[in-house]
Formats: structure tokens, C-alpha cells, sequence
């Protein structure tokens, strides 16, 4: 597939590089989180954008992946291909140098945040198509993402907030490891008819 045809004749296109690493058997559960939080696709639609998702793992994966989870927006493979590399969304300084978040591999390791270093990581694209002529605009990464994360906005609305252990919050109050509460949303205890 040409990148051409990833904006399926719209003018503004929007990828969420998605974690799917080719050796995993299910995707990410963060990256599932934040695409349980897309809404209709038909409302990018009549804004000329489209959104898609993109991972390393095969196709065949995904699929299946995908299916399980119920979704139905586009969801390409880039198996085999330097694109998760070139956007800084696969980290392996055998293939290309490390940089994450616009931050070296040096300057990750001294912020402590060595975990970004290698592997699959997450982040979010966007481009612009004037006739055959694609230009990036726009990428973010890490906690530039939260933005995406629909539940998270409505539970800082409420007084117990997200309820992960980086809040200051009154002795008793629920808390959990940051993250630690996150499944992919078939795999919640509590699960009712409607998830």
C-alpha cells in the first residue's frame, strides 16, 4: 500500500502508531484504551481527515486483534517496513538511532526514563495531502497522548479523579499504580452487558 492511499482520498490524515510488536499475540492495553475512546469515524470524515492505526505486527494479527476487540476503524501493518523506525515508534539502535519524544537515548537515560529506549512505543502522526504531495504537520508521543484518552477527561471530573497512586489525594481514597488498573476492556472483573 502506497501512503497515498492510507488518507483514502481525504486531505488531512491522523495515524496512531499503535504498540502490536510482531512477536506479541495481542496488542497493547493503553493503545487498546485509547482506541476504545475514538468516537465515529463519520465526524473526521466530514472534516477531510482520516484516522488510522498502525503496527508492526502482521497483518494476520491484527485481524484477529481486532475482531476480538470489536473495532472497526483501519488498521495497517507496517511488518517489514522502516516506518515504525522512521516515526520513533520502534526503538532498536541496530536499525536507526534511538530517539524518543524528541529526546535522545542519552537525554532519555538521564531523565530516567530508560524504558523508552527500546521496544515498541506509542505516539500519533498527522499529515497533509495537496494532490500526490504528503507533508508531516505534527507528532506527539507519551503524556502528549492523554489528550486522546476520553475516560481519562471524565474521570477528572469526578472527586476521586483517575485514582492512580501520582494523585494527592485524602488518606482512603482509592489508588492504584499509574496505569497498573488499565486492561484490555474484555478483561475487567467487573464487566457488564454493555462492554
Amino acid at each position: 500500500m502506497r501512503p497515498l492511499d492510507l488518507f483514502e482520498g481525504r486531505r488531512q490524515l491522523i495515524i496512531y502508531h499503535f504498540m502490536f510488536d510482531p512477536g506479541w499475540d495481542e496488542g497493547c492495553p493503553g493503545c487498546s484504551f485509547i482506541v476504545d475512546n475514538i468516537g465515529h469515524l463519520a465526524h473526521l470524515y466530514a472534516r477531510d481527515t482520516t484516522l488510522v492505526l498502525v503496527s508492526r505486527a502482521p497483518l494476520a494479527k491484527i485481524e484477529a486483534f481486532k475482531k476480538r476487540m470489536g473495532w472497526t476503524i483501519p488498521w495497517y501493518s507496517s511488518f517489514g517496513s522502516d516506518f515504525n523506525y522512521d516515526f520513533h515508534v520502534t526503538l532498536d539502535e541496530a536499525v536507526a538511532p534511538v530517539e524518543y519524544n524528541y529526546r535522545s537515548k542519552t537525554e532519555l537515560e538521564q531523565k530516567g526514563e530508560a524504558h523508552f529506549t527500546q521496544g515498541e512505543s506509542h505516539g500519533v502522526s498527522v499529515f497533509l495531502r495537496d494532490s500526490d504531495s504528503i507533508f508531516h504537520t505534527y507528532s506527539a508521543y507519551a503524556r502528549g497522548l492523554e489528550l486522546l484518552d476520553g475516560t481519562y477527561n471524565y474521570l477528572d471530573l469526578t472527586p476521586f479523579g483517575r485514582q492512580e497512586d501520582w494523585e494527592d489525594s485524602p488518606e482512603g481514597w482509592p489508588q492504584a499504580p499509574t496505569y497498573g488498573w488499565l486492561r484490555h476492556h474484555d478483561k475487567y472483573d467487573y464487566v457488564t452487558k454493555d462492554s
